[in-house]
């Protein structure tokens, strides 16, 4: 917002409610200098960002550390913002989204394990794999104090996602192997340290009920590389019937896929596509129509007879609404 209309608004405020204008008049008199020399750099980057002028945002936010010094703003939007500019300016490098994250850690720690999370994001992106996981690594050691239901989540969270990062740097040495570059003992043993690593935490993280599709999919492929079909089948048998977890047509897919995979005979791949019953359990008509769509997109669902019937009923459902 720029001054002039920021100044606009408070004189038009007085007409209003001279009650309301006298407590802006002692707010604003109240403010130091630091607060007012804050709130006009963020107005300033708010309009700089608004008409995608990134490069003065950019000019606007070497005031980065006197922001945060004002406790009377959000870290996390200020943080929400730097991240945003550098995504758009032309000359951004990866050290600057690490100087940013690295500030704003600084400043308290409620969104210490959501900014590693992020920073690791940022970091895979770019191809320093390595990087994102030691950060991923560092942040499931963190502590601070007693924990909370949602640090535990996020915990959980990122746990799961330094386990993928374990399987991706498992899927390079996999892809080594099959380009024809000799395996010697040291590789063999550290790719399956890498698979150690992951199946530790991902036995773990399938504890907790959830929507866990890629790291399902990636546990799997690791436990058929190493012929442990037995317990790829029974975390996807867990993942797709057991009713903590959310209902997921997915799990159903991927234990249908698994099977198909291992040739398994035709009644019994028929058996666990009967898995339109899920619908019936989610009680929104309009959220069934969403999971049946996602169904189809499918090809494995598309001639499945039964969930075209049941797309039939929901629309008929949805027009006698």
């Amino acid at each position: 917002m720029h001054p002039h209309i920021h100044f606009l608004v408070v004189d038009k405020a007085t007409h209003v409610s001279g009650t309301h204008a006298s407590i802006t008049q002692e707010f604003t008199q109240r403010e130091t200098g630091l607060h007012e020399s804050t709130r006009l750099c963020l107005e300033q980057i708010r309009d700089a960002m608004l008409h995608h002028r990134w490069e003065e945002a950019a000019e606007y936010m070497e005031f980065f550390q006197q922001i945060l010094e004002d406790s009377t703003h959000n870290h996390e939007q200020i943080w929400r913002m730097g991240i945003e500019i550098l995504h758009h300016h032309p000359n951004s490098k990866q050290e600057d989204y690490n100087t940013v994250y690295e500030r704003i850690k600084h400043t308290g720690v409620k969104q210490f394990l959501k900014l590693c999370l992020e920073q690791s994001f940022h970091l895979l992106i770019n191809g320093q794999i390595q990087e994102a996981k030691n950060m991923l690594t560092i942040a499931e050691s963190w502590r601070h104090g007693k924990e909370t239901a949602i640090q535990m989540k996020r915990t959980k969270l990122i746990q799961a996602y330094r386990s993928l990062l374990d399987y991706v740097i498992w899927c390079e040495k996999e892809e080594g192997s099959n380009e024809g570059i000799s395996l010697h003992i040291h590789s063999i043993q550290s790719m399956h340290k890498c698979f150690q690593h992951a199946s530790t935490n991902m036995k773990e993280i399938f504890k907790f009920p959830g929507v866990w599709d890629p790291f399902i999919l990636s546990y799997v492929e690791m436990l058929e590389f190493y012929d442990d079909e037995k317990e790829a089948l029974r975390i996807l048998k867990e993942y797709a019937y057991n009713n903590a977890f959310p209902p997921n047509p997915n799990a159903h897919v991927y234990l249908y896929q698994y099977l198909k995979r291992h040739n398994e005979p035709n009644k019994k791949l028929l058996k666990v596509l009967k898995v339109q019953k899920l619908l019936f359990i989610i009680s929104k008509t309009k959220k069934a129509l969403e999971v049946t769509v996602d169904m189809l997109d499918y090809a494995c669902w598309r001639n499945n007879l039964e969930i075209w019937k049941t797309l039939t009923s929901i629309i008929e459902k949805l027009q006698s609404e």
